[in-house]
Order: C-alpha cells, then structure tokens, then sequence
C-alpha cells in the first residue's frame, strides 16, 4: 500500500535554509506586505530594497568567508 504522507524534504535546496538566514525577517516582511496590500508590488517596494540590500551582503560575507577557506585544508 502507497504512503499518503509527503516529503518532507523541500523541492530544491534553498528552500530548507530560508529561515536560518539572517534576511528571514525581511524575507517575512516583504511577504507580510504583499499580502497586506492583495499583491500590489508597488506598494511593498521599500520591503523589496531592504530583503536585496540584505541578500547582497549576506552573499558577499560568504564570499568573503569562502576566500579564506582552502579546499585541501
């Protein structure tokens, strides 16, 4: 007999780490916003600044982090 009960692994591989990431709250409130406002995005663009303004230096501290790293160390 089939199992009914789903996966509980996500379809692809971010998706598991969106709520450790430092940006989460802006994530949260960019999504918060939109459905404030029934999805109109010109309305929630200042949330959308802030979520990439955080994404970017979220990315450059890995990268920043990764230039350290050595791969035989």
């Amino acid at each position: 007999m089939a199992s009914t009960s789903r996966d509980p692994t996500p379809p692809y591989p971010s998706a598991a780490r969106i709520s450790d990431s430092p940006c989460y709250p802006q994530y949260s409130a960019s999504l918060k916003c939109l459905e404030v406002h029934s999805s109109e995005k010109s309305k929630c663009q200042e949330h959308f600044d802030v979520y990439k303004e955080c994404k970017k230096k979220e990315r450059e501290a890995r990268l920043e982090r990764n230039k350290t790293r050595s791969f035989f160390s």
